[in-house]
């Protein structure tokens, strides 16, 4: 077995921490014709391969780097179990119709074909990118060749996206928007970044598969700037109790577990009776956002209410389920829940995401580590987590000076009279 070629700037986790965030990948030779390459990324970084055919050199994305999570040895990598991934590029025998290969009537539609047949083995929520792609990129760029693209291309048709009418969801109609309404231009550029970074990773894709020569087109156009919305609303105790007490008993059950629970819908609905252990007092999410089981430490009015709902239950039922017995889907919930906000004169309506932050900022005012509630909600690091809850922490800067100003005696009409002084 061939010796592992020593590289001090990206074998250790540090080194490859020093080096700047750039599209360039770093390549170091293994043997002749064999390379190990590492990509550096604003989150991390990118372990890739690069093998000689001839005069043609193959590249491909073996994993993500150890730079932030640890190595799991199959999708995140350390430097060894890269160089292996290497080594094993060396040693595949790649038939001539399995090359790679650049040619000019390489469409956006093949690249777009290739990525959603990659991204249902291997990514999450296919059918939404599908629809996505269906809605927006295809009818603007389907049979246009890759190698022709320009950057001034798609950027024309970013900012179109940006200011077309908005889509409602589920139906075939739009909704005009103000140019000079600021919230509703600064949700469709958000719409519009969301958009371009699944255009951006079907061609990216297809380029780290050697379909085509270069990026350059699509990545020099960058996303609309500080248009995502960090302040997400949560509801008040107080809100939370009215709004159970205005459900019917199977969405008072949907939406108490979710305020105990942080759970998004999805993984509230899949729960199981044997995913509670009663021992340890947590409720394993095995289906989760992530793809990785989570455990959700429950409180003991936690506990009590999971405990309720198992009566009677077998292993494999339901946790939750509707009046008629049936499992909840996505969507039976959102006219009741918008009733009983209305009944609980919670007003603009809570949607069922609102209960997970709701869940995530209460823990947040009452002092718990980012990282604790990161854990529970089943974020991969604490950067979601900080976005969303850092404002509610208590801070430390706040509290020395709330305990440290003086009072100045303000009177209730905010004019303190003057002292006279003595002659």
């Amino acid at each position: 077995m061939a010796r592992t070629k020593r590289a001090p700037s990206l074998q250790s986790r540090d080194g490859r921490l020093r080096l700047p965030a750039s599209d360039d990948i770093h390549w170091q030779t293994i043997h002749e014709g064999l390379a190990i390459g590492y990509r550096s990324g604003k989150r991390g970084g990118t372990w890739w391969a690069r093998r000689r055919h001839g005069s043609q050199y193959v590249k491909k994305r073996t994993g993500v780097a150890d730079d932030i999570k640890d190595a799991d040895g199959v999708t995140v990598l350390d430097y060894k179990q890269a160089h292996r991934k290497a080594l094993e590029l060396a040693d595949d025998d790649v038939a001539p119709d399995e090359k790679p290969t650049i040619a000019s009537s390489y469409t956006v539609n093949d690249a777009i074909r290739e990525y959603l047949k990659w991204h249902r083995l291997h990514g999450k929520s296919a059918g939404r990118t599908e629809q996505v792609i269906n809605a927006h990129i295809l009818p603007a760029f389907q049979n246009r060749p890759i190698e022709a693209l320009t950057a001034r291309e798609i950027q024309r048709w970013f900012e179109k996206v940006a200011t077309a009418p908005a889509r409602i969801r589920g139906k075939e109609k739009t909704r005009t928007v103000d140019p000079d309404d600021r919230e509703a231009m600064r949700k469709r550029k958000a719409t519009a970044n969301r958009i371009l970074t699944v255009l951006k990773a079907a061609l990216n894709h297809a380029y780290e598969h050697g379909r085509v020569k270069s990026a350059d087109a699509w990545r020099r156009v960058k996303p609309f700037k500080k248009v995502d919305a960090p302040k997400i609303r949560h509801l008040s105790e107080d809100e939370c109790t009215r709004l159970m007490n205005a459900c019917d008993k199977d969405l008072r059950e949907l939406v108490t577990g979710a305020l105990l629970t942080g759970c998004r819908f999805s993984e509230l609905a899949n729960l199981q009776a044997n995913d509670y252990n009663m021992d340890s007092g947590t409720l394993t999410v095995r289906d989760s956002k992530s793809g990785k089981p989570r455990h959700i430490p429950l409180t003991d009015e936690g506990q009590r209410f999971i405990e309720s709902l198992l009566a009677g239950k077998k292993g494999t039922e339901r946790l939750l389920v509707r009046a008629d017995g049936a499992p909840w889907a996505a969507g039976l919930y959102t006219r009741p829940l918008r009733q009983a906000c209305e009944r609980a004169k919670i007003d603009p309506p809570a949607s069922f995401h609102i209960l997970r932050h709701t869940y995530g900022s209460l823990l947040a005012m009452r002092g718990v580590p980012l990282q604790v509630i990161a854990a529970a909600m089943g974020h991969a690091d604490t950067r979601m987590t900080e976005r969303h809850y850092a404002h509610l922490t208590p801070s430390f800067v706040a509290d020395t000076i709330r305990a440290n100003l003086p009072a100045f005696g303000v009177a209730n009409d905010g004019v303190r009279p003057m002292k006279r002084r003595k002659s």
